[in-house]
């Protein structure tokens, strides 16, 4: 038998790493507005699906941002959702997991695996039961379609095409 856990918002974030200029790596979140994690009695990891709001999207800068939420980019007006759903989940050691799933961006669905820690529960102060899991993986920005770029003077281009994700979620079990 199998619970669904609810995904905390306001203790979960999505982080992304791009390499600019050729030279540094800009840093930013998305805010995770809601999802679930699916649990079995031993709390193995079952499944996970996760949505995260394109325009909130942060990278300390607020041009930046802006550029990020426009058509060149998220197109956050016609997108407003990046979402992740898991197909499959494989136990790769205690704890650790392999997780297969489908990553929609800007409308377009594409395979991802996200390499997954989950916790132990945990008591909250007011006696709910928790769990955390940090996922990460690596994709290509042009899979999705964000495809817009500059060159530089210099060679080479203003955005890298990998991005690293990192993905913190605690989620909270359901009240009996």
């Amino acid at each position: 038998m199998s619970q669904i856990w609810n995904i905390d918002p306001s203790h979960t974030s999505l982080e992304f790493a791009v390499r600019h200029m050729m030279i540094s790596t800009v840093r930013g979140s998305f805010k995770v507005s809601g999802g679930t994690v699916e649990l079995d009695d031993q709390s193995k990891l079952l499944g996970v699906e996760a949505t995260i709001e394109t325009a909130s999207i942060n990278t300390k800068d607020a041009q930046r941002d802006g550029h990020l939420n426009a058509a060149d980019f998220f197109d956050s007006a016609t997108h407003p959702n990046i979402t992740f759903k898991s197909t499959n989940v494989q136990a790769s050691g205690d704890n650790n997991y392999k997780v297969e799933g489908h990553l929609t961006i800007r409308g377009e669905t594409k395979p991802v695996i996200l390499e997954v820690e989950t916790s132990q529960q945990a008591k909250d102060p007011w006696g709910n039961t928790k769990i955390a899991a940090s996922g990460t993986t690596k994709i290509s920005r042009k899979e999705w379609g964000l495809v817009w770029n500059q060159a530089l003077e210099t060679g080479g281009v203003l955005v890298g095409d990998e991005v690293k994700i990192t993905l913190d979620v605690q989620a909270a079990a359901p009240k009996a």
